[in-house]
């Protein structure tokens, strides 16, 4: 899991970035602090790999805290949230290593890109002592986005259906299984899978063969492509 730090000195957004945080699998709630200073303790007593600061907050900002926290040599990585959207503020958070900068309001697909771009780079980073161009290019770029395309979901699917019906496609990414065997695992109606494992056919994430049986009535059997595993790991990350 990735502990997550949220400093943030509204409430009311803390609050809302902590549920947005910890509907996205692989991220845990690790605190709030609602002012650098006790943000500053908090972190130095617990274990964070991330923090999302905001930028304005009483005595000192969130800039001069990542300022201090670069000063220290520390790796921490922050995701800056922030109504301030001026060059100078931006431009100093990147200097200072912020890995992501997002611009107050936005959407919940957007923090999302942010949380899944960040797992993707801390995966990479925790399992491989070498790393690849192409993976530099994934995280650094952004050449690539899978995880945000596939959660473009339709009208009437749900992230967190998306989410339990994915977890269950990687327990069984070496053989097939039909829309009836998720529907028994997860207690979801076999309609309603069905759905969602289209919605991933036409992402590209699975392949479909139509079986016929015994009865003559045809059954759909589904497969994750192995190259496509990565990606729904992310997604089921815990």
């Amino acid at each position: 899991m990735i502990n997550v730090l949220i400093i943030e000195d509204d409430p009311m957004v803390a609050k809302f970035n902590a549920i947005y945080l910890e509907s996205i699998p692989g991220f845990t709630l690790a605190g709030i602090a609602e002012n650098a200073e006790e943000g500053w303790t908090f972190y130095q007593s617990n274990k964070v790999d991330l923090i999302l600061l905001d930028v304005y907050m009483g005595k000192k900002t969130g800039l001069e805290l990542l300022r201090e926290f670069r000063k220290a040599a520390d790796p921490v990585d922050v995701i800056i949230i922030s109504a301030a959207n001026d060059k100078q503020s931006v431009q100093t958070a990147l200097r200072f290593g912020a890995v992501d900068y997002l611009i107050k309001p936005f959407t919940f697909e957007r923090f999302q890109e942010a949380l899944l771009q960040y797992a993707q780079k801390h995966r990479v980073m925790k399992e491989n002592e070498h790393v690849s161009q192409d993976e530099i290019d994934t995280f650094l770029l952004r050449a690539e986005k899978p995880q945000s395309t596939v959660l473009e979901l339709p009208k009437g699917l749900t992230v967190q259906t998306f989410f339990t019906i994915v977890k269950q496609i990687i327990n069984r990414h070496r053989g097939a299984f039909s829309a009836a065997d998720l529907a028994e695992e997860t207690g979801i109606s076999r309609v309603s899978v069905r759905k969602y494992l289209n919605h991933l056919v036409e992402k590209d994430m699975l392949t479909v063969d139509i079986v016929y049986q015994e009865t003559g009535r045809p059954l759909n059997r589904f497969i994750l492509k192995p190259e496509k595993i990565d990606i729904l790991k992310t997604l089921s990350r815990e």
